[in-house]
């Protein structure tokens, strides 16, 4: 999800020490008290909520300090919004997603009955990023305690702003056997993955997820990761271009590119080339119309990234592929400023490093294809992807991208706002993640389906016992033939 990352979680220089002494009152406190009720529940939601609420100028302050600038207006709405939108939906359905849930059982062993019940698994940890801090630390860490759960939450070294508000802004909501957050580098990052959590929920690079899986193995501790990839658009041969430009750019240059889900690259029919760049050349600069200055324009995290993305660009000139960058007011752009010009790399070939590698930038590469077939068949050949987006308006084009390539999610028409309906999980496959949240998906991550079969006084359970005489025996000839 974010890239080259560490696993920092965070706690400091006493951090081993420490986050043994957190986990160990966590589980003390869950085996002591129990599944909180439901009014516990709502209770810690509403908290966060209004909490939430009244510190959105506080996080936009601290996210912006760690990017350098981050657009205020994208602050609120990527991570303000997205927390208390899933909060409001999480409480108006959690009395539901609480109740068991009834399940047919077999004839035979009727009137026997069978529910499955929601259990909180006990201590949950939480491995959140930069890009996101806010947003990808607090909806999860909701959700879990939504599920009953205690939560032990390690956000990024690289935002150490956002990280530090955060350790503060929980303290102030839960005590610390209930919600804590640990706070350091890569050292106690591995600490923290190496606990014996009850479910670990890790987002971030798929080489640090190999790592993070890896020592959550060693207790066979269940994992949910968020991981990322190279997530395609293709655009339809019947697309309103203009349209899906600006969808496009929207979903490229949210907070620079650094999205999990942002487009990564583009497949646009070979004669439809020339139009959609034109209708992407008139949005970009009305998005952006500058650069350097613009409070719109979020900046790259650090001097290492954008270093890496410049590199992606200095690879694709030296091997002849066609760039095209915005710089509408022809700003000096440098690496220590760190505000990255939007750029699109036409027809690059295969062996690139930014066609091989998640870009996480404002980079944009545009492909082109004679056939449908053929950019279904280049994104078949590669890992499977967290997002993929499709423009177009022909069902049929539109059913064969849906039945034939296999993603974490898909938009149609638009890109990203996938993400911020509750109903929908959201999770990768393959190389892009393992496991699913948000909403009801979230709520069942993060708990224990307990199967429980309940027997009736009377019941038909002594013909399935030996002695196996000729009666039972027929009885099993039957139950073998229906």
């Amino acid at each position: 999800m974010s890239i080259d990352l560490d696993v920092s979680p965070t706690v400091s220089a006493e951090s081993s020490a420490l986050t043994a002494t957190i986990f160990k009152e966590q589980s003390e406190a869950f085996l002591r008290d129990g599944a909180p009720s439901l009014e516990q529940r709502l209770g810690d939601l509403e908290r966060l909520r209004r909490a939430a609420q009244g510190a959105a100028d506080r996080v936009a302050e601290a996210i912006s300090n760690d990017f350098g600038n981050r657009s205020r207006e994208e602050t609120r709405l990527a991570e303000i919004w997205a927390v208390l939108a899933s909060i409001r939906h999480t409480a108006k359905h959690l009395a539901k997603w609480m109740r068991p849930r009834s399940v047919a059982v077999p004839m035979e062993i009727k009137p026997g009955r069978a529910k499955i019940i929601y259990q909180p698994v006990g201590v949950v940890g939480i491995i959140s990023p930069w890009n996101y801090p806010f947003q990808l630390a607090v909806i999860p860490l909701l959700q879990a305690l939504a599920a009953g759960n205690r939560v032990m939450l390690k956000p990024s070294e690289l935002t150490p702003h956002t990280s530090e508000f955060l350790a503060s802004f929980l303290a102030d909501l839960y005590p610390r056997d209930k919600v804590a957050t640990v706070i350091g580098g890569p050292d106690v990052a591995a600490e923290f993955s190496a606990l014996p959590f009850n479910h670990l929920l890790f987002t971030g690079s798929t080489s640090i997820g190999r790592k993070v899986m890896r020592a959550a193995a060693e207790n066979l501790t269940p994992v949910t990761l968020e991981l990322g990839g190279k997530s395609p658009c293709i655009i339809g041969e019947d697309a309103s271009l203009a349209k899906a430009a600006s969808s496009i750019a929207f979903g490229k240059l949210l907070n620079a590119g650094q999205t999990c889900i942002a487009p990564d690259y583009v497949f646009v029919p070979n004669s439809s080339l020339d139009a959609f760049l034109g209708q992407i050349a008139k949005v970009v600069p009305k998005f952006y119309p500058t650069l350097q200055s613009n409070p719109d324009y979020t900046k790259i995290i650090n001097e290492r990234q954008y270093q890496r993305l410049q590199r992606y660009l200095d690879e694709a000139k030296a091997k002849g592929a066609r760039i095209i960058e915005f710089n509408p007011s022809k700003e000096e752009l440098s690496a220590q400023a760190r505000a990255f010009a939007p750029t699109l790399v036409i027809d690059p070939s295969d062996d690139l490093a930014l066609m091989r590698e998640e870009i996480f930038g404002p980079i944009l590469p545009v492909k082109t294809y004679a056939k449908l077939d053929d950019a279904i068949d280049f994104i078949n050949h590669r890992p499977r992807p967290l997002a993929l987006y499709f423009f177009g308006k022909d069902p049929k084009a539109r059913d064969k991208v849906l039945e034939k390539t296999i993603s974490g999610g898909v938009c149609v028409n638009e890109t990203m706002l996938h993400n911020i309906v509750d109903d929908l999980p959201f999770g990768g496959v393959g190389e892009s993640g393992i496991g699913a949240y948000h909403g009801e998906i979230g709520f069942q991550t993060f708990s224990h389906r307990k199967a429980v079969f309940l027997q009736s006084r009377i019941n038909f359970g002594w013909l399935l016992q030996p002695p196996f005489g000729k009666f039972k025996r027929r009885f099993i000839d039957l139950l073998l033939r229906r």
